[in-house]
């Protein structure tokens, strides 16, 4: 569901050094996405549906909560405003269509409200583009988060699903949160007994999730619906949006508190979230219109397992260099156009310099050869190679 941090893959040695806490996460979260978009291929099971919330409880916060510690910097300047509508609303357009026309002609599926109500996976861009129009206005305000908080427990009364703002406002603390977080507060995660205290809370939230529907049903975890469509009163529905925004909250400390900070290939992997999230839909659609669900598994667990394992095995191969350098191109038109026109821009340059060149050699060199032309004419005897022979 949700997306993965944009950023754009490091190009020259010169680029900022990266942090492989977060690369592991966003490669890590990016990975559960998929995972949990495969098992709604699934057929419904007390099993399927009990890991479903759990992590769809903890791992959308986690993800909107990197997405605000990446988007800090952000500003209203001209350069950033226009890298905004870049890396964000271009390819919102572009894999809004695509998707949809994926779907149309391959699944043979309706679509509705193209563009004004993001389509399945798309909403994450959409909110991604007003968030970060945000920033500058939380990043420093005092009682930011609190003031995100009331905003997301006040939202759930009108907010609706036009441009997905429901999502926008409902989600809206765990961006703050991250706007708010500091390297320095982030090294708290590393103690050891936040790690302990990490593995204990997840633990909770999986049994707490095993009776979702008598607290939160699984539509609480898309923070999308109205209040009255999900809860008797306003109270209540204002109770379950506080409460889900604590498990969502703990649950996203306690991943970072245990996600490695050592690099290796899979951090590699984290600059291409942007391409493993916006191109995974096509492969969990084409697994549905190939026949997923009705795959005659042994039994549920294998299911799950055989589903789990293929969904990683996509999210890797998507974020494998090769794969991940080609698809970029569609991600990011722009820049590939930029760096298209750049080649071609240098290599004119170079034909340019390489003439300049020759012209400067043949132009010293003429003197030179003016002066054997006038030798020859000066003395035009043929030479005679010496006979050297005995």
């Amino acid at each position: 569901m949700p997306q993965p941090v944009i950023q754009s893959p490091p190009e020259s040695r010169r680029a900022p050094a990266r942090d492989p806490w977060f690369d592991n996460a966003k490669m890590t979260l990016v990975t559960l996405v998929v995972v949990g978009h495969a098992w709604v291929l699934l057929e419904q099971s007390p099993l399927r549906d009990h890991l479903y919330d759990f992590l769809y409880a903890w791992h959308v916060p986690a993800f909107v909560f990197v997405t605000g510690y990446l988007s800090r910097s952000f500003n209203w300047e001209r350069h950033r405003l226009w890298q905004l509508v870049r890396t964000v609303a271009v390819p919102y357009v572009v894999f809004e269509c695509a998707i949809a026309l994926f779907r149309i002609h391959v699944g043979g599926e309706e679509m509705d409200n193209l563009f004004r109500d993001p389509h399945w996976p798309m909403w994450y861009l959409a909110a991604l583009f007003f968030w970060r129009l945000l920033t500058p206005v939380f990043v420093n305000l005092r009682g930011g988060l609190v003031l995100a908080v009331v905003i997301s427990l006040a939202a759930g009364n009108w907010a609706g699903d036009t441009l997905d703002v429901a999502r926008v406002l409902g989600l809206l603390p765990f961006f703050v949160m991250g706007l708010k977080a500091t390297p320095e507060r982030l090294e708290l995660l590393r103690q050891r007994w936040v790690q302990v205290a990490g593995v204990v809370v997840l633990v909770a939230i999986l049994l707490a999730t095993r009776w979702t529907d008598e607290w939160a049903s699984t539509e609480w975890f898309y923070y999308r619906s109205l209040y009255d469509e999900v809860a008797d009163t306003t109270l209540e529905a204002t109770l379950t949006r506080a409460l889900v925004l604590v498990v969502g909250t703990l649950g996203a400390w306690a991943f970072f508190a245990l996600v490695p900070r050592n690099a290796g290939w899979f951090t590699r992997m984290g600059a291409w979230t942007l391409v493993v999230y916006l191109f995974h839909g096509f492969a969990v659609k084409g697994a549905q219109y190939a026949g997923w669900e009705v795959v005659p598994f042994p039994g549920t667990a294998s299911a799950i397992a055989i589903t789990t394992v293929a969904a990683v095995g996509v999210a890797l191969v998507l974020a494998w260099g090769p794969v991940a350098r080609l698809l970029q191109h569609a991600v990011d038109p722009f820049a590939s156009a930029t760096r298209q026109l750049d080649r071609a821009v240098d290599a004119t340059a170079a034909r340019q310099e390489a003439d300049q060149i020759a012209a400067a050699v043949q132009q010293a060199t003429e003197p030179v050869g003016a002066t054997v032309r006038r030798m020859h004419a000066e003395d035009p005897t043929p030479r005679r190679t010496p006979d050297l022979r005995p």
